[in-house]
């Protein structure tokens, strides 16, 4: 669906976000990263050239500002599409009507900016790549999601992608002082004003929304000709329980798991627990979590303590029976002893290591000796002949058996690390293949006596 932003509302009709929203680039607030001077987005704007370009970034930052500021610097007609409501047909709108201006206005530009831009599939994608290379048209895509996966590389390579950040505290309180020119607001204590920073959670939208009805739940309350500042308990009577951005599903719900995982590997429980609260404050589903937590028992930690493994799969199902609140805290309980067990990720190495072999190699014949034999039929064909059964041998281990096919060469897969439980495993491993070789170097010297003999009795041709 597009959009014609020619028409504004009436001032009154409008939230006070769409009332502040900056009409030139001097009063924007954040992005000093792209807008200060040199920088790169300041520069594409001083050049007077429109370019195509993807605005990367959470809500509320300026993504739809930035997209309007470039159409009046380049003096371009702005169409909007959103790609949530929209689909082909709005496309084809938009080209009509970026024709026509051409037509009607020689030499202007036409900048076709599509919000949500990761909603729209491929084929709705595609549809702009030709008008966007014969320069009918400037694309500009805003997204929450990460473009390497959410936009075509065809597009993706016509267009610059901008990485905009989250309003910092400094930014939201500038915010703050400017609505103040445009609605009452009620005098709040430091301790709350800070609270609202921390609610808005660098989303310069989600702050003004607020904002505005702060300033309309004290003017219907009596007392709000009071100076005395609200503190910080009236505001979170107003506001409710505090929920922190979070995206279930989106980049950044994989960037927070990626960094509950790294804490964990990185033996740093402070932050482990820091980024599963995160995360089951943003409403994630804690058996997510709990199952990520058996992912790390077994790719950071391994056999370096195998309990890691049981704390994890014991964390997940008290999380199942229980539910929150008593849930939760088994699941600190497992994320904190991840965090401080050994890590091995030797098994985890091990286990690729075995795949790529498997992938590579070509099928081959299970030895007759390891062979399953459940019928006369299998016995009779040999299946398990000459198996050696280990707990028949010295120390339950058949010294110099080969459990490879037979034309496979021993693999190593599994290296132990020098750390917890693996430091014994090593051990364990080293004597056993100590004892491997004496049995091979038995045999070997068995067969060479073998075949002395044999080669002693050759009968020989007299001449």
């Amino acid at each position: 669906m597009s959009f014609d932003v020619s028409k504004p509302s009436p001032s009154w009709l409008e939230p006070l976000a769409e009332r502040l929203r900056p009409k030139t680039l001097q009063e924007l607030i954040g992005q000093s990263h792209l807008l200060s001077e040199g920088m790169a987005l300041r520069r594409a704007f001083e050049s007077g050239v429109a370019h195509s370009c993807i605005f990367w970034g959470p809500p509320g930052v300026g993504k739809t500002t930035l997209a309007r500021l470039m159409a009046g610097a380049f003096d371009a007609q702005f169409i909007m599409i959103s790609a949530v409501l929209g689909g082909v047909k709005d496309i084809r709108d938009a080209v009509d009507r970026a024709k026509a201006f051409e037509l009607s206005h020689p030499g202007q530009r036409t900048i076709v900016f599509v919000d949500e831009v990761h909603r729209f599939n491929k084929a709705q994608q595609d549809a702009f790549l030709p008008h966007v290379e014969s320069g009918l048209l400037t694309f500009i895509g805003a997204t929450t999601e990460n473009p390497s996966f959410e936009v075509n590389s065809a597009l993706l390579s016509r267009a610059q992608v901008y990485v905009l950040k989250p309003l910092d505290a400094s930014n939201l309180m500038a915010l703050i002082d400017k609505a103040k020119t445009h609605i009452s607001l009620p005098p709040l204590s430091e301790e709350a004003s800070a609270r609202l920073v921390n609610y808005a959670d660098g989303d310069a939208r989600r702050l003004l929304n607020t904002l505005e009805m702060l300033s309309l739940i004290d003017q219907k309350t009596p007392s709000h000709q009071s100076d005395e500042p609200k503190d910080l308990a009236w505001l979170e009577q107003v506001l409710g329980e505090q929920l922190r951005r979070h995206d279930k599903g989106g980049e950044q719900f994989y960037d927070t798991i990626s960094a509950l995982h790294k804490s964990v590997r990185g033996s740093d429980p402070d932050a482990a627990l820091y980024w599963m609260v995160r995360m089951l404050d943003g409403g994630v589903d804690p058996k997510y979590i709990a199952r990520r937590m058996i992912r790390m028992a077994s790719e950071d930690i391994g056999l370096a303590d195998p309990r890691a493994l049981s704390m994890a799969l014991d964390a997940m199902q008290t999380m199942e029976r229980l539910g929150s609140p008593e849930g939760e805290l088994a699941m600190a309980q497992c994320v904190v002893y991840l965090s401080v067990a050994p890590k091995s990720n030797a098994v985890y190495k091990a286990f690729k290591a075995a795949k790529q072999f498997v992938k590579e190699d070509r099928t081959r014949a299970v030895p007759l000796r390891l062979r399953n034999a459940p019928t006369q039929l299998m016995k009779d064909l040999d299946h398990g002949r000459g198996y050696r059964y280990a707990h028949d041998e010295p120390q339950a281990f058949a010294a110099g058996e080969h459990y490879f096919p037979d034309d496979v060469l021993a693999q190593q897969f599994y290296h132990p690390v020098p750390r917890g439980l693996e430091i014994k495993i090593a051990e364990k491993l080293k004597s056993l293949q100590d004892l491997n070789r004496q049995a091979n170097v038995q045999a070997n010297a068995s067969d060479a006596e073998r075949s002395h003999v044999k080669d002693a009795f050759i009968p020989t041709k007299e001449p």
